[in-house]
């Protein structure tokens, strides 16, 4: 017999079904025994009146516990004490696997249980159809910029993750021993898009994870997340890539509003279309702007996260946009990589996009002239010889070249104003966690 889903019962009223999930819940009341069957699609009740079903469906009922899992065969019937419309009256039910009591976790959310609790147990966590719905939306996301760029002719690749030098400088990098020589897990895929742009290929993008070496516990970082990365050749300037990111990032919220529904309305949101174009704040005028809202920022300094939050509240007020890109950063806290302005070196082309308050991603137009990246690597006390592998095909010819690095997990957590980054990420890591 044809298994079924819970969102499939629905079509077949008066027909013997097969379904098969976990227990959710189980009440026996006087004469009348009810099983709430979950699987990843809805909950069904299950109804076994006694005389209407087999005695051996009763013994079973009497042994049940919450989340142990079961097959079932039935009749679906209309009814108007459950919340979908309908149940089965069951024929058979076979306990597949029995749940160990008491649960470490409630995944009904009847019993609250805190947060580091839930990644603790995380597998009984990702039950709830609350968690569940993230990630369907999450999966959503990730199908609308791949649908997007696949139809704007960008060619998908695979960049390595071991790396044999540091792309970004700095101290927050994984060391990894790799045959006894020392390489790096990659805090961004940037030099290797660098180079198949410097290969010949015109337009591609990656999807992968990457890492940073970060102590920061906060609701939005990580120590591995996932982005979607994106460049591309002959480009005029970093407005190019503005562009492209944002049709991406617009295209993406629409397939969510059109294909996740159900999901929005598990987690109880809306998700609104952004408004186009995106807003964009320029380096140095982003200083008066700060110093108008009460904040000082010294003239050549980035800003910090109180920044960030006040600029989204000066776009929200002035364009009604929670989406804004960020341009022109100072130079100096930018990485080798990124092209400076050629007439104001002191300012680089360097773009962020933010999305109700947080850093959604880092792009621009990167420097493709190879004495100016070797001047850069050297600026950043760099050792040129450990990039070296990065450095030598430009030397041999490359076009103009920029694009942008977007954080998966951040766009998710934004998109449906979730507390905590790991709430948008399967299995977390971050500084104090490494399991499940």
């Amino acid at each position: 017999m044809k298994r079924y889903y819970t969102d499939e019962l629905a079509k077949n009223i008066g027909k013997e079904v097969a379904i098969s999930g976990w227990t959710h819940d189980i009440r026996l009341i006087g004469g009348i025994n009810f099983l709430l069957l979950r699987d990843n699609r809805g909950i069904v009740q299950v109804t076994a009146p006694k005389g209407k079903v087999p005695q051996n469906v009763l013994d079973v009922y009497a042994r049940l516990h919450q989340e142990d899992v079961v097959s079932v065969k039935g009749k679906v019937v209309k009814t108007k004490n459950a919340k979908i419309g309908i149940e089965i009256i069951p024929s058979d039910i076979e306990v597949v696997s029995k749940s160990h009591v008491p649960l470490p976790l409630d995944p009904r959310g009847v019993v609250k249980t805190n947060f580091d609790t839930r990644l603790e147990w995380r597998v009984l966590d990702l039950r709830r159809h609350e968690s569940q719905a993230i990630f369907r939306i999450q999966a959503k996301i990730v199908e609308g910029m791949e649908e997007y760029l696949k139809k704007n002719n960008f060619l998908q690749v695979f960049t390595p993750c071991i790396i044999g030098g540091i792309s970004e400088g700095g101290s927050e990098v994984f060391k990894i021993n790799y045959f006894g020589k020392d390489a790096f897990l990659r805090q961004d895929p940037q030099l290797h898009r660098q180079l198949l742009i410097a290969a010949g290929f015109d337009k591609i993008f990656d999807m992968g994870p990457n890492w940073r070496a970060e102590l920061s516990d906060t609701p939005c970082h990580l120590t591995e997340h996932r982005a979607c990365a994106v460049e591309f050749a002959f480009m005029k300037d970093e407005t190019d890539m503005m562009k492209v990111e944002e049709e991406m990032v617009v295209y993406a919220v629409k397939k969510v509003e059109e294909d996740c529904e159900k999901e929005l309305k598990t987690l109880g949101k809306e998700v609104k279309i952004p408004k186009r174009p995106f807003p964009e704040l320029q380096f140095p005028k982003i200083y008066d702007i700060l110093e108008g809202m009460g904040k000082k920022i010294k003239f050549g300094e980035d800003y910090d996260k109180e920044s960030e939050a006040l600029l989204a509240k000066y776009v929200a007020e002035k364009y009604k946009n929670e989406f804004f890109f960020i341009n022109r950063f100072p130079s100096k806290v930018k990485p080798f990589y990124v092209m400076k302005v050629d007439e104001e070196p002191q300012w680089a082309r360097s773009v962020d996009l933010i999305f109700k308050g947080i850093e959604q991603s880092s792009g621009g137009q990167r420097e493709h002239r190879y004495e100016k990246i070797i001047q850069q690597i050297k600026e950043k006390k760099i050792n040129p010889e450990s990039i070296k592998w990065f450095t030598e095909p430009f030397k041999y010819g490359s076009p103009p070249m920029g694009g942008f690095c977007l954080g998966i997990e951040r766009l998710t957590m934004q998109l449906l104003d979730l507390k905590n980054i790991k709430e948008a990420v399967l299995f977390p890591r971050y500084p104090t966690r490494i399991s499940p």
